[in-house]
This record gives C-alpha cells, structure tokens and sequence, in this order.
C-alpha cells in the first residue's frame, strides 16, 4: 500500500480509527494533524500535500495519520472545514439587520475572501458535508437569510445556489497560482491589444477597455454579487 492510499475503514466519523496490523498508534491530535495540513496547502497548494510530507511536518510516522483520517480526501475535507470556522466566525453577527439581503451580503463576502486567501479551498467546500460541518453551517447561514424573503422553495434553492456558486467560482479563478498571473499580460497591455482589434468587429471590447485596464477583481466581485441580490430581490412575491 502507497503511503498516500486510502485505508478502509467502517467509520468515517471524526473519530480516531483503531489501529491496523500493528500501524503505529497516533502521538498527536486531529487538529495538529489539520492544522499542520492547513500549513502546507497554504504554502504549496494541494500537490504539497502528502502523507509524507505531512508527517515529517509532525514528525512522526506516515502510519499515524491513518490513526486520524483514511484517504487524502478526507484529510482535504477536514482542513477545509477548519479554516471554514473563521468565515462562521467572521458572521456570527448576521441575521440582525432590517435589509436580509445586506446579511446575505455579509456571509457571500465573507465566504469569498476565504477562498481567494486559499485557491485550494474552493475545490473542496461542500465536498464531503459529513466532514464539513462549518461548511454546512455556512450554506445554512446563507440560506436563513434568504428564508426571511417572500420565495418559494423553488425560488430559495435556486437563489442561494446561485450566489454560492458565483462566490466560489470568482473567488477560486481569482486565487489563482501566482506564477500564471505573473505570466499573463498586464490588465493595461491587455486593454491596448482590445483597442488595437478592428472596432466594427469588437465594439464591446471597444466600449469597455478603460474600464478594464483599471478595474480591481474584489470590486469587480461586489459589483456582480450585487447584480444577483438585486435580481433575487425582484424575485419576492412572483410565485
């Protein structure tokens, strides 16, 4: 068995599992192992993120990270949910305010800073919501919000998946690897190569180069976020 392959367990609960075949019992907790598993993603990205290097990290044994979890993917999952706790954290406040749309606002924001901190991050929310249980938090957060507007279950469904979809979308093509975007041309090279294109072919590109060349992504993101609100808004009371 590869040191990074899954082990079959009976539970998938957050639990330690019993160890197999004479594996080495675990010397550290579950959360030095998804703390330590945050640290790494943060500083490579998911393909830094390996049994191995993880237990040099806790410098211990491959073994004992089986004690804790039982594939890769887990692991994933958990490290996830941990850093979720900050954005539950972050809008503990939400639900108060007269507007529901302004709360929902609050948690969208929230949620994208996130995972525009952590690219990796939007891979894996929601994944595996029986080892997210901040992730599932969140969507529920978002959703009570929207619960206090006059919609349908149709119409509320629809709604928060169309906003979380567009938060974790945006906020994952944007954190991107910065070596692509140092690639990539500068948002001023790019507006001069649309100006240069014949007009009558790329009128759009034409009308909205200034605005490219100076935009800023978050605002961008805000801008957008706004645009589904308001169309949620309208949605009130059309059954």
């Amino acid at each position: 068995m590869g040191n990074d392959e899954a082990v079959t367990v009976a539970s998938q609960g957050p639990t330690r599992r019993r160890a197999q075949g004479g594996r080495q019992r675990a010397s550290h907790s579950l959360d030095a192992v998804v703390t330590e598993a945050v640290a790494l993603l943060d500083e490579a990205g998911e393909p830094a993120l390996t049994f191995r290097a993880l237990a040099a990290r806790l410098g211990t044994g491959v073994g004992s990270i089986y004690w804790y979890v039982s594939s890769k993917d887990e692991l994933l999952d958990r490290a996830s949910d941990h850093v979720l706790a900050d954005v539950l954290t972050a809008t503990a406040h939400v639900g108060s305010s007269a507007d529901p749309l302004d709360d929902v606002r609050a948690v969208a924001v929230a949620l994208f800073d996130a995972i525009a901190a952590r690219p990796w991050l939007g891979s894996y929310f929601l994944n595996n919501a029986g080892f997210q249980p901040n992730g599932l938090m969140i969507y529920e957060r978002l959703g009570q919000q929207v619960l206090r507007l006059d919609l349908t279950p149709r119409q509320l469904y629809q709604g928060v998946s169309a906003v979380l979809g567009f938060v974790v979308g945006v906020a994952a093509d944007l954190g991107h690897d910065a070596e692509i975007a140092a690639a990539a041309p500068t948002l001023a090279e790019a507006a001069d190569e649309w100006r240069a294109l014949d007009p009558q072919t790329y009128p759009f590109l034409h009308a909205v180069a200034e605005e490219f060349s100076t935009h800023v992504d978050a605002e961008l993101f805000r801008a957008g976020l706004d645009l589904l609100l308001d169309g949620l808004r309208q949605q009130v009371g059309r059954a």
